[in-house]
Parts: structure tokens; C-alpha cells; sequence
């Protein structure tokens, strides 16, 4: 369902300046929640902390940290948090805030071998002017990659996902892992014109069903 308002410049540089004032309160809000999950956790769950990079991400230049502990021989918890804050040129960006909590169940043993999960996600976007991964055919998230690349688009989306990884060990404090995971998100959004300053043009909402996350991970265990 959607509608095409009329919105004044004002009106739409007021909204902007509401979205990132709320970005930035939601952004160190997580950043404390993932502190205060993590530490808390490693006391009650056991012995071993890791924290990860997801080098997938790392080259689409989004940064990226996540932590995981171990509860007990056969399960871990995790939380991860995403942050692309770029402009690129002729407006062009691929804003993004992530943050995915995850359960894990180790078909061996904590940190190696194959797991598969269940994972939580909610994200904040802000992006459009561009290709996305470059390809012209597809969708990202159910909206086409052609619209993206013509247009931009704000909003939130929401959902879960199913995931199964591998981890190999490298050394006593090094690990590598490789993980997919498939699942469901809601998204609700503007759609504005690709230029900066834009005009709004609707605001709709869409159901994705497909991959949720990819990733081939370096892992570091502090403890």
C-alpha cells in the first residue's frame, strides 16, 4: 500500500535531522546493550570470549564487531552490530545500522566445527544511488536493484533468521568461520528521488524472505 504526499523542503530536511538524531541515540544505545550482554554473559556461560570481524563486510567498507560466549560444551550466544556511515559521490550511499543477536547450537564443540542458529536482526537504512554489489539485474531485500540505483531509500526493517556456519581452528587464540543464514525481515520505508534534497515519493513497506547474512569471520579469543 502506498500514497505520494506533498512535502516542503523544510519539512523534509526537519525529518532527515529527526532520523539521524534518533540514529545516532539508537547506535550508542546498542553499543551499551552489546557491553552490557557480553560481559554479564561471559560470568555466567563459562569460559571462553571471542570477538569477530566479518571480512565480507569489512570490503563493502562497512564496520562491523561482534562477540560471542560460550554457555556451556554445545551452545553459544552472540550479538553483532554493523555501522556504514559513508557518503559517497552524486549522493550515493549505503547507510546502514545492524545489530543481530544470535543463539548457537555446536553439533561437537563450542568454537569448531559446524553450528547451525537462530538469529534476531533489526537494522536502520538509508541508502540508494547505487548498484548494489555492482550487479544491475535482482533485488536487495525485495526491492530491485534498478529502483536502488535511481532512487533512495530511509526506513527500518525487522525480522529472524536460521543460520549454519563453520568454524576452523588456526591457533590457540585464532579461529576462522563461514556461515549463511536464510530467514525473513519487514521493511518499512521512503522512497525519495536520488538527488540530493529530493522529493519524497511514497512510503510502502515490503516482506523479504532470502539470505539474511553472509559471512567469512576472523575470530579472537580474549579469554
Amino acid at each position: 500500500m502506498t500514497h505520494k504526499p506533498n512535502i516542503s523542503k523544510n519539512e523534509r530536511s526537519a525529518a532527515s535531522n529527526r532520523w539521524r538524531h534518533a540514529a545516532n541515540i539508537k547506535h550508542g544505545l546498542a553499543i551499551i546493550a552489546f557491553v552490557a550482554c557480553i560481559l554479564p554473559a561471559s560470568n555466567l556461560c563459562g569460559q571462553n570470549i571471542a570477538i569477530k570481524s566479518n571480512l565480507l563486510y569489512d570490503l563493502t567498507t562497512t564496520l562491523n564487531m561482534g562477540g560471542e560466549v560460550r554457555c556451556d560444551d554445545t551452545h553459544t550466544i552472540s550479538l553483532s552490530l554493523n555501522y556504514n556511515p559513508w557518503n559517497f559521490g552524486g549522493n550515493k550511499k549505503m547507510k546502514h545500522f545492524l545489530l543481530q543477536p544470535e543463539y548457537r547450537k555446536w553439533f561437537n564443540e563450542v568454537f569448531t566445527g559446524s553450528f547451525i542458529g537462530f538469529q534476531l536482526h533489526y537494522a536502520l537504512f538509508n541508502f540508494g544511488g547505487m548498484l548494489p554489489w555492482g550487479f544491475n539485474n535482482g533485488k536487495m531485500l525485495g526491492i530491485e536493484n534498478r529502483q536502488i540505483a535511481h532512487n533512495r531509500y530511509q526506513g527500518n526493517l525487522a525480522g529472524f533468521g536460521i543460520s549454519y556456519g563453520y568454524q576452523w581452528i588456526i591457533s590457540p587464540q585464532w579461529n576462522l568461520e563461514a556461515g549463511i543464514s536464510l530467514g525473513y525481515a519487514h521493511l518499512n520505508y521512503k522512497r525519495y528521488g536520488q538527488s540530493e534534497g529530493a522529493a519524497l515519493l511514497e512510503k510502502s513497506n515490503c516482506n523479504y524472505w532470502g539470505p539474511t547474512q553472509a559471512g567469512i569471520s576472523i575470530i579472537y579469543f580474549i579469554r
